[in-house]
C-alpha cells in the first residue's frame, strides 16, 4: 500500500507533467476520463438492477408458490399426488416436503441436490438486493433461491423447502457483463479517437491565432486575424485579439509621434542654445551687447525647455497613473476668484472681468484645478490682442456648475476645433497675433484635458474665427468621502494623440 506522502509526491509529478501538456491532449483526457466514469457508474448500476430485477422476480414467484401451497395446508389436503392439483407452485419453483427424522415426503422435482447439500452451500452474506426472509445458496454449478417454511399437521412437523433456480440468470448476466466490458474498452477507444479529433478541431483557429500573433511584429502590427463566420467563443476571442492588436498599433503610432514632436519641440531651443554658444566663443568675450543677448536668449530658450520638460513629466506620470492628486472639499468660486485676480495683475494690456460667481462646494485636488483653470485663461491672454476681453462667470444649475471662460481673440477655425486638445498640436497658423507667432509646446490642453477627465468635468469648446473662443465647464459638486491623496486613474483615453 502507498503511504500518503508516496500519493503526494505522485499527484505533484502528475500535475507538472500534465502542465506541459497541449490544451487539445488536456481535454481529450479530461473526456476520457469523464466518459471511463460515466461508463463504469453505468455498468454498475445496471448490473445492480439487472440483479435486483431477477432476484426479486424470484422472490414473488416463490412467495406466490409459497402462499397457494400454505392454503392447500391449511385445508388439510394429503401430502400424495393429488397435492399437485391445481399446480400450487408456479413453473420453475421446486418444493420439497420433509418430515422430522430429514425424509421427503413430497416433491416435485427430484433432480435438485439434497437438502443438506443445498443449506451447506448457503452463503452468510448475501447480496443486498435480495430478501431477508430468503436465503441464496451458491454452488459451483447452480445457484438458487431458498425459503422454509414449519408446518404442523395431524401432530407431526414437517418442513417446506422452497428452491428457485437463478443459475440460467447468472450466467446470462456473467455474459451480458463480459459482452458490455468489450464494448466499453471498443467504446472507450473510439471516444478517445474522435474526442481527440474533435479538441484538434476546435482548437484550430485558436492555433491559427497563435500563429498569427508570432507574425505579428511592430513593422507589421496592420495584420490581424481572420474572424471565423459562426458566433462563439473563439469569434469573441478572435474580436477581442484584433480589437487589442487596434489599440497596440494606435498606441504606437501615438508614441512615434509623441516622440517625434517632442524632438522637434527640443530641437530648436538647443539649436538656438548651441548658436548663442558658438556666438559667445567668438565675440561674446570683447562684445558686451552679444553677451548680454546670448545670455538672455539662453536663459528664455532653457526656461522655455524647463516647462516643456515638466509638461512631457507630468504627461508620462499620467499615463502610468502615477499622477497623484489630492482630492479635498473646496469651494469652488473662492478658486476661480483668485484666479481672475491673479490674471488681472499680469494681463494689464487686457480687461479681464469675473462675471456672476456662483458659490458651490466641488470634490478636487485644487491644485490641479487652478492649473486646469490658468491653462484656459492663458491660451485666452495669447491669442487675445491687446485691448481685447477676458472673461468668467460660474452658474449654480442643481448639482452642477456651468463654468464659461471667454475671450474676443481671433478664435479658432472650425477644423482644428477638434484637435487642439491633442498633444503637440497647434494651430499658429490661424491663431497668431499681429506682432507674430505665439510660443507654446501644444501640451497645456492636453493637460487641461486630462486634468478635467480626473475630476468628471465635461469641456465643450465654443469659437470662430474673429469672434472668439468660449470653454464651457461642466463640474460636478460634491464633497466626496475622502480628503486622502489618491492616485490618479486613466483609461488611456485621454488626449494624448
Amino acid at each position: 500500500m502507498w503511504s500518503r506522502n508516496k500519493w503526494r509526491r505522485w499527484l505533484r509529478w502528475f500535475s507538472w507533467r500534465a502542465s506541459y501538456l497541449r490544451i487539445s491532449t488536456k481535454i481529450t483526457i479530461l473526456y476520457a476520463a469523464i466518459l471511463v466514469v460515466v461508463l463504469f457508474v453505468t455498468n454498475i448500476v445496471m448490473a445492480i438492477g439487472l440483479h435486483f430485477s431477477f432476484y426479486h422476480q424470484a422472490e414473488r414467484e416463490l412467495e406466490f408458490s409459497m402462499r397457494h401451497t400454505m392454503e392447500k395446508v391449511e385445508r388439510g389436503e394429503p401430502f400424495g399426488p393429488m397435492f399437485w392439483h391445481d399446480d400450487p407452485v408456479l413453473s420453475g419453483v421446486v418444493l420439497r416436503i420433509t418430515d422430522s427424522q430429514g425424509n421427503v415426503v413430497l416433491e416435485n422435482d427430484s433432480r435438485f441436490p439434497p437438502i443438506q447439500a443445498i443449506e451447506a452451500h448457503i452463503r452468510k452474506d448475501p447480496p443486498f438486493w435480495a430478501n431477508e426472509r430468503m436465503q441464496v445458496s451458491e454452488t459451483p454449478r447452480s445457484s438458487l433461491y431458498y425459503a422454509k417454511v414449519h408446518v404442523l399437521r395431524d401432530g407431526e412437523a414437517y418442513d417446506m423447502h422452497f428452491f428457485k433456480t437463478i443459475t440460467a440468470e447468472k450466467e446470462f448476466l456473467a455474459t451480458l457483463l463480459r459482452f458490455l466490458f468489450v464494448t466499453n474498452i471498443i467504446a472507450f477507444l473510439i471516444a478517445l479517437a474522435a474526442g481527440y479529433f474533435l479538441s484538434n478541431r476546435t482548437l484550430a483557429p485558436i492555433r491559427a491565432m497563435t500563429q498569427m500573433a508570432r507574425r505579428i511584429e511592430v513593422e507589421r502590427m496592420d495584420r490581424r486575424i481572420e474572424v471565423p463566420p459562426v458566433r462563439d467563443e473563439v469569434t469573441e476571442l478572435a474580436d477581442t485579439f484584433n480589437h487589442m492588436l487596434d489599440r497596440l498599433q494606435a498606441g504606437f503610432r501615438q508614441q512615434q509621434q509623441f516622440v517625434s514632436d517632442a524632438s522637434h519641440e527640443l530641437r530648436t531651443p538647443v539649436t538656438v542654445i548651441l548658436g548663442y554658444a558658438d556666438l559667445l566663443s567668438r565675440w561674446g568675450r570683447q562684445d558686451k551687447e552679444v553677451l548680454d543677448e546670448s545670455i538672455e536668449s539662453i536663459r528664455s530658450e532653457a526656461e522655455d525647455m524647463q516647462k516643456l520638460i515638466e509638461k512631457l513629466l507630468f504627461l508620462a506620470r499620467a499615463d502610468r497613473k502615477r499622477q497623484v492628486l489630492h482630492k479635498e472639499p473646496l469651494e469652488f468660486a473662492e478658486v476661480l476668484d483668485d484666479v481672475m485676480k491673479k490674471l488681472k495683475l499680469v494681463a494689464r494690456e487686457h480687461t479681464v472681468e469675473l462675471l456672476q460667481n456662483d458659490k458651490g462646494k466641488i470634490f478636487a485636488d485644487q491644485v490641479m484645478v487652478r492649473q486646469m483653470l490658468r491653462i484656459f485663461l492663458d491660451n485666452s491672454l495669447k491669442y487675445t490682442p491687446n485691448g481685447g476681453r477676458i472673461t468668467a462667470q460660474s452658474m449654480r444649475e442643481g448639482e452642477i456648475l456651468q463654468v464659461t471662460l471667454a475671450d474676443n481673440g481671433i478664435g479658432i477655425a472650425p477644423e482644428h476645433q477638434q484637435k487642439v486638445f491633442e498633444r503637440f498640436y497647434r494651430v499658429d497658423s490661424s491663431r497668431t497675433k499681429a506682432e507674430g507667432g505665439v510660443s507654446g509646446t501644444g501640451l497645456g490642453l492636453s493637460i487641461a484635458s486630462w486634468i478635467a477627465e480626473q475630476h468628471q468635468i465635461k469641456i465643450h469648446l465654443e469659437s470662430a474665427l474673429g469672434e472668439g473662443t468660449k470653454i464651457h465647464l461642466e463640474i460636478p459638486l460634491g464633497t466626496g468621502n475622502s480628503s486622502s491623496p489618491q492616485a490618479a486613474r486613466s483609461d488611456g483615453r485621454e488626449s494624448d494623440a
